[in-house]
């Protein structure tokens, strides 16, 4: 069936709600064509799209369907229907709607839900499918994503996304439904001995295992501010809440902190985008802030700004975790309470410098790919074998974890070390950028950037897998005249040395170049984006950059962009 019978199909059944109908009627052919062409699919991060009509799109249909596909995974697991499934959702546009039909849909198969009484972050879901003992979690969520965007995440008995083997069983059930539009969903009433409501009992258990991520309790938090905002996100309550009874002095973007699915108040709802911070900046020049904390919508991504030598600096994922770990491992060292078999997680797009502060302190290092379900996965082995004791676990893209408990990203935990991290370091006469640029001194200094070409549409993706495919025909020799050493092909398992890869097959590709730095590219799992990373090793940091600039140059003249 091509987009235009999709379409057709579409329009004519009786039922459609009629907003989409509304949404139909008023498309052009360019946007038919994107809206039917194929079927909204799974990515790194589970099922992502732009909200509105169409099997491309997230919209009720596509929503149920998805919960066919997971509820019969969920019966496969030991006493799945009983154990049942916890959901929670963010603030966006049908986000609380989206929850109620995938608890209905699991009704109908007679499997018991926890709902969140109102949003909550993706940390506290992860958290309560543990803490309530369920079989698996849902989180309707776009993270990070524009407001037109909404999304779908699924996640095992451990609290982690589900790996690629349980989201590909997930798949195929999916799509062994012939017409979303025919999913029969219970009434309210007769969902309503499946579903229950859950809220205050959840929060205060997530909050107390927050708490004990402090390393230093007794550090006296006089004279250190922090200013917050939760990009009218889900993580509000949250973190003022775990702060605040810490007796951290938090100041609240008052204007970010309302559930608004329109960022009204923010240019961006992403940390990673620079512009994001602005009105943080402004309060915390106001109020004389030490350390400025924003996460995105979901909850699970923290970024960070630090006041040094009088002015706002903002740090990256790779810089943020780097000065963390060095905190972490230096403090659990310090008290005798680092272990001889401590490992620590990152993923193959982050900097080397995390790497390096780990091992000068004896601590293991394995990298995943991206997408925190790995880092979630390798917590789950190490968990039931003893061999190795998990210490801190984090990705580029401003996502960290410290305590296990949680099994996906967790801002919460990160906005508070991130204030513990501030006030110790503050006592000793130090900032957060101080203690960075005592990284470089003793391991090299890194700059970290990306590129993210965004790509919609067919024609998007056609040119992203054109992208990809040319690489692999005519893999760079050298880039920016310096020798490539050695190439990695992550869909192949290969490297250029007759070596192999062992991890899941992805399509990633990865260069590494003869002055210590590295460039990846891989196209985005939940965005139309092919993404490029840079990892640049320079003498210092006006070296680094000037490289960064050439780089980035010669690598979008190999690809033609």
């Amino acid at each position: 069936m091509d987009y235009r019978e999709n379409y057709e199909k579409w329009l004519s059944f009786d039922g459609l709600d009629e907003s989409l109908r509304t949404e139909l009627k008023g498309m052009d052919e360019a946007t038919k064509e994107d809206a039917f062409y194929k079927n909204i699919e799974f990515g790194t991060a589970g099922m992502r799209g732009l909200l509105g009509a169409g099997t491309n799109r997230m919209n009720i249909y596509m929503i149920r369907k998805a919960n066919v596909g997971y509820a019969k995974w969920i019966l496969e697991q030991p006493n799945g229907a009983e154990r049942g499934v916890a959901i929670s959702y963010d603030n966006r546009h049908m986000s609380y709607i989206f929850a109620n039909e995938s608890a209905k849909v699991l009704a109908g198969f007679g499997i018991k839900t926890y709902i969140m009484e109102s949003l909550r972050p993706t940390p506290e879901l992860s958290f309560a499918v543990r803490h309530l003992g369920c079989a698996g979690g849902i989180m309707i969520t776009a993270s990070h994503n524009p407001a037109e965007y909404n999304g779908y995440k699924v996640y095992d008995d451990t609290g982690c996304q589900l790996i690629p083997e349980w989201a590909d069983q997930v798949t195929k059930y999916v799509e062994e439904v012939e017409d979303e539009l025919a999913v029969k969903v219970p009434s309210s009433d007769e969902a309503y001995d499946y579903i229950n409501w859950v809220g205050e009992e959840i929060d205060e258990a997530y909050y107390e295992a927050v708490k004990g991520c402090e390393i230093n309790p007794g550090l006296d938090k006089f004279d250190f501010k922090i200013v917050y905002s939760p990009q009218h996100g889900a993580d509000n309550w949250p973190v003022r809440t775990v702060l605040k009874d810490l007796g951290y002095d938090i100041v609240p973007v008052l204007s970010q902190c309302a559930p608004d699915p329109d960022y009204s108040n923010t240019k961006s709802p992403n940390p990673e985008v620079e512009s994001s911070y602005d009105e943080s900046i402004k309060l915390a020049k106001k109020v004389d802030a030490d350390v400025i904390a924003i996460t995105d919508p979901d909850g699970d991504r923290l970024g960070v700004v630090a006041k040094h030598n009088g002015e706002y600096v903002l740090m990256s994922g790779n810089q943020s975790a780097a000065v963390y770990l060095e905190y972490i491992l230096s403090q659990l060292k310090e008290k005798g309470k680092l272990p001889d078999n401590a490992v620590m997680y990152n993923t193959i797009v982050t900097s080397d410098l995390g790497e390096l502060v780990a091992r000068s302190y004896g601590v293991d290092v394995e990298k995943t790919l991206t997408g925190f379900k790995f880092i979630g996965d390798k917590i789950r082995k190490y968990e039931k074998t003893g061999e190795k004791q998990f210490i801190f676990g984090y990705e580029e893209s401003y996502g960290c974890v410290v305590k296990d408990f949680v099994r996906d990203k967790d801002a919460v935990q990160a906005v508070l070390l991130a204030a513990e991290c501030g006030n110790y370091y503050k006592k000793q006469g130090k900032d957060l950028i101080d203690v960075l640029n005592d990284l470089y001194a003793k391991h090299g200094t890194f700059k970290e950037s990306q590129i993210a070409l965004a790509k919609a549409g067919v024609e998007g993706a056609k040119r992203i897998a054109e992208i990809m495919d040319n690489l692999r025909k005519d893999a760079p020799t050298d880039i920016a005249g310096v020798k490539v050493t050695l190439a990695e092909d992550y869909a192949n398992s290969t490297r250029s040395d007759g070596t192999t890869i062992d991890l899941p097959k992805s399509n990633v590709l990865k260069y590494y170049l003869e002055d210590g730095s590295w460039i990846a590219a891989r196209p985005s799992g939940t965005e139309p984006k092919c993404k490029f990373y840079f990892s640049i090793k320079g003498t210092d940091a006006n070296d680094a950059s000037l490289k960064t600039e050439k780089f980035q140059k010669a690598m979008m003249e190999i690809i033609g962009e």
